[in-house]
């Protein structure tokens, strides 16, 4: 059981190194209008390709090592999110712009990015959450007058 440990916490000093640097040059791959461009709101489908699943294998241990980390020596947000970051499933884009958008996350990435030479990546243009009516409350202006 003790050897358990130690491998466990070699495996967490590995991890925590690598996604230390790891870090710089997988947000300098995020393109500046990654935020801001136009997505497909139907991408449902793109759980059926193989590049997909096998993306999705990769990242599955990955988030599972994250969720590991949050009890165990390590970074366990940060290995989370790359292994979301792999994946390609149903409302990714979403998760990754409430994360983008939560307090100090997007100035902590331009300032990362800047300190690599690369451009600050844009400001998403909608706020999260996203717009009322997908939660089931019509906004005030948009009701129909029904008599």
């Amino acid at each position: 059981m003790e050897q358990l440990f130690v491998w466990l916490g070699i495996f967490s000093a590995v991890t925590f190194v690598f996604s230390l640097l790891a870090l710089p040059w997988l947000l300098g791959k995020v393109p500046v209008d990654y935020f801001t461009r136009p997505r497909d709101p139907h991408r449902w489908h793109v759980l059926l390709q193989p590049h997909a699943i096998l993306r999705n294998l990769l990242g599955l241990p990955v988030v599972l090592a994250g969720i590991a980390m949050l009890v165990l020596p390590g970074q366990g947000l940060l290995t989370i999110m790359v292994g979301l970051g792999i994946m390609n499933f149903p409302g990714k884009f979403e998760l990754e712009k409430w994360v983008i958008t939560r307090k100090g996350v997007l100035y902590a990435t331009n300032w990362l990015r800047q300190k690599n030479g690369h451009p600050p990546v844009e400001e998403p243009l909608t706020p999260y959450p996203p717009h009322p009516a997908t939660f089931g409350v019509v906004p005030q202006g948009e009701r129909g007058n029904k008599k």
